[in-house]
């Protein structure tokens, strides 16, 4: 480091301003040699902001920014020289191959072309990606992107790695080969600052930074920040979960709701504890215990309790005729014996499966398993090569106008328009599924309402949080009430809060008799569905509720999702017995 500065990172009064609005402001931080330091915090709370001022992307509108012993604003060609940031999008070139991504990597950093050759061989070995070599960027899954990713911003082996949202979109199996390589890193002295929307990557760090409206307004170890929550966690198994919202209603001490599968979380004040009129309301409705604290309990204790997002997402009871769909089918989807070729390649291979309507059935597989393939099989976006499949009642194929009417489908890109208004996206989508003028205005208040939009209708989506993106795609795809949702990995990169609410809708909707299919890498999800089914190399692997799979699994059953997930993996990778979860 440059004048023997103690700190590889440090930030005074730092803040940035984008017109009249401040994404980051008075940031205090330093960061020491080969620490690993998280950056936490809900969307939209300036993460990404204050990684690309430490990166010398952005240069400070307040206070100042030392990084390596170089000021970020005089001296920042001799920082982006010598660090590596990796940004939440993909900068490698598609139609290079990998070798040829991490060689013009290489050249552009200065790495002496004697010491190249044995730096590739030992990052594509620690990422798994020897055998790829010649395969084109543009080819390979989103899990190994991220990986040639990091192999590009290792190459001339930075002293500091600043990486946003290194997990985002990325299967399990991925992001544990993509932190043995952080971990690898580390060891030889490196300093890794990154931010993140999963809480167990938050545990691995050292220190964590929570930032809520550009502030960083708690710092430490894990074990400090749970600490900071103590006391304040509640859990209850109620009967009738409904009947909580009704209790939580006028509670000033709470600060937030997680709906669990099998219970409900409440954090309260830290300073002002659990009420006993609040205490004695929600005992009415089953037994009333405290909790440890996690870091997802950390995250709801944090955020500032005047924050605009709305406590709940749905007021209306779940079975209501509002959040039913239009069509009941008697069964949601069945498919038999449905594959789809590209070239010589098998994306979805023999899949025959049957989701009841109601279900909510999970997608789960690594990157490139077939999974979006199958959805977009399913939607009628893409003709299937042999097999059949029938939705909501409607033999897919040719002239799918009459399944478009009976299906919602949120993709992982959201398919919004970021130059239009909130309501002018609304209003698109009410007219692409046909609904008359007078239908589609009860449609769109019910669905603002519903998904907690209201006040939004004339922000341009472009402006959005993630977390508002997401609630809005999700808005566009129920206008029409569909007997079907397909959900494409909707929560990735949403904070935790965020993503229980998400669900908390989910689940009202496949009460009122709607069958919702959804991917998702955090495996954790799982639990709110009914089935699982577990793709692998465009098979269906394994199907069946979580008890199912765990008991047809030999020896101790899995006692996460994450390590089921694995051990079927690896029965399918290895030929090691048929798995079958037990399909309805």
């Amino acid at each position: 480091m440059a004048g023997g500065d103690e700190y590889v990172i440090q930030a005074e009064a730092a803040g940035r301003r984008f017109g009249d609005s401040w994404a980051v402001r008075e940031v205090d931080l330093r960061v020491g040699p080969g620490e690993i330091v998280g950056f936490v915090g809900p969307d939209g709370a300036g993460k990404t902001t204050l990684l690309q001022m430490l990166a010398a992307i952005l240069d400070p509108s307040a206070g100042r920014c030392r990084v390596l012993g170089f000021d970020t604003v005089r001296q920042a060609s001799k920082i982006t020289a010598r660090i590596g940031y990796m940004p939440q999008g993909f900068t490698l070139y598609e139609r290079l191959t990998v070798v040829e991504n991490l060689a013009f990597a290489a050249r552009v950093r200065a790495v002496p072309a004697s010491q190249f050759p044995e730096r590739r061989r030992r990052l594509l070995e620690m990422a798994g990606l020897l055998p790829f070599l010649d395969r084109a960027e543009g080819a390979l899954s989103g899990g190994m992107r991220k990986k040639l990713a990091l192999c590009t911003n290792l190459v001339h082996e930075p002293p500091l790695l600043l990486l946003d949202e290194p997990g985002l979109g990325v299967d399990p199996l991925s992001r544990r080969e993509l932190w043995r390589m952080l971990e690898d890193f580390r060891r030889s002295g490196a300093t890794i600052v990154f931010a993140t929307s999963y809480m167990d990557e938050a545990e691995r760090c050292d220190r964590l930074a929570f930032l809520d409206r550009g502030r960083i307004v708690a710092q430490g170890t894990p074990g400090e920040l749970c600490a900071r929550a103590e006391g304040a966690i509640f859990r209850l198994q109620p009967a009738m979960p409904a009947g909580v919202e009704d209790a939580l209603t006028d509670a000033p001490e709470v600060l937030g709701v997680q709906w669990r599968p099998t219970e409900v979380r409440v954090a309260v004040d830290p300073r002002a504890g659990l009420s006993q009129s609040l205490r004695r309301r929600l005992e009415r409705l089953g037994p009333v215990e405290a909790s440890p604290p996690s870091m997802e309990d950390v995250f709801v204790v944090l955020r500032q309790a005047d924050d605009v997002e709305a406590p709940t997402l749905v007021s209306e009871p779940a079975g209501s005729s509002r959040l039913a769909p239009r069509h009941r089918p008697a069964v949601g989807i069945e498919t038999r014996s449905l594959t789809r070729r590209f070239g010589g390649f098998l994306a979805v291979d023999d899949v025959s499966l049957r989701v009841n309507a109601g279900e909510i059935f999970a997608l789960l597989g690594a990157n490139g398993a077939g999974k979006t393939t199958l959805i977009r099989l399913l939607c009628g976006l893409l003709p299937a090569s042999s097999g059949s499949a029938r939705v909501a009642d409607v033999e897919v194929g040719p002239g799918a106008g009459r399944l478009r009417r009976r299906i919602g489908y949120m993709s992982q890109r959201f398919s919004l328009y970021p130059d239009l208004t909130v309501g002018e996206n609304l209003d698109f989508f009410a007219s692409a599924y046909e609904l008359p003028r007078r239908e589609a205005r009860d449609a769109i208040a019910w669905a603002v309402a519903t998904t907690g939009l209201a006040g939004t209708e004339r922000r341009i989506v472009a402006r959005l949080s993630g977390a508002q993106r997401q609630r809005l795609a999700l808005a566009c795809s129920l206008l029409h009430r569909p007997a079907v949702l397909f959900l494409d990995e909707p929560t990735s990169g949403v904070d935790p809060l965020a993503r229980f609410r998400f669900w908390r809708l989910v689940g009202r909707l496949s009460a009122s008799g709607t069958t919702v299919v959804v991917t998702t890498h955090y495996l954790e999800e799982a639990a709110y569905c009914h089935r699982l089914g577990l793709m692998h190399e465009g098979r269906l692997i394994a199907a069946g509720d979580l008890p199912s799979l765990r008991a047809a699994l030999p020896g101790r059953p899995p006692a996460t999702v994450e390590e089921l997930f694995l051990a079927y993996i690896e029965r399918a990778r290895t030929g090691v017995g048929a798995a079958a979860g037990g399909q309805r």
